[in-house]
């Protein structure tokens, strides 16, 4: 495959994991969608429910893990990626580790909690069991401006309650 090819592959299931996203915004989550590709298809697809499942585990990364995990039957993801629209935090980067996904890529930086490359360098520490390709900022302005809108609109309801 071409890097041209790559980066049109990628772009496309980076705009699925928008709509995901665009999914958690529209129920009043924090919008972030993450979706696993395996063999160039979609193997599951989700979004945040931080909210909606009153839990802290709900990250979007979490679920899409768990449900490829489900389809696949299997706890090992070999030769899957993820894609997210948001930097994975600690606990997304100890579910990619222990789930063995080959490839992370993600659209948007987050500097207050990622554990990719902006606090951490988790997905690709050598002293852990297994490491992570990462790739960063395909679709970024996109994914940020969502989380820029979301979180506008939230700060202009408590300015206004």
């Amino acid at each position: 495959m071409t890097e041209n090819e790559i980066y049109k592959l990628d772009k496309y299931f980076m705009n699925a994991a928008i709509d995901e996203a665009a999914r958690s915004y529209q129920m009043g989550e924090v919008p972030v969608g993450a979706i696993v590709v395996k063999n160039n298809k979609i193997i599951s697809a989700s979004s945040n429910s931080v909210e909606k499942d009153l839990s802290s585990v709900m990250h979007a990364e979490i679920k899409a893990i768990m449900s490829a995990q489900k389809i696949l039957n299997s706890w090992r993801l070999s030769g899957c990626a993820l894609y997210v629209t948001l930097e994975p935090c600690l606990m997304c980067c100890g579910a990619i580790i222990l789930s063995r996904i080959e490839k992370v890529i993600y659209a948007a930086d987050d500097p207050k909690a990622g554990a990719v490359n902006s606090l951490y360098n988790t997905l690709s520490d050598k002293r852990l069991n297994h490491t992570s390709e990462i790739s960063s900022g395909i679709m970024k302005e996109e994914s940020s401006a969502l989380l820029k809108k979301f979180f506008q609109e939230k700060r202009n309801k408590k300015t206004h309650s």
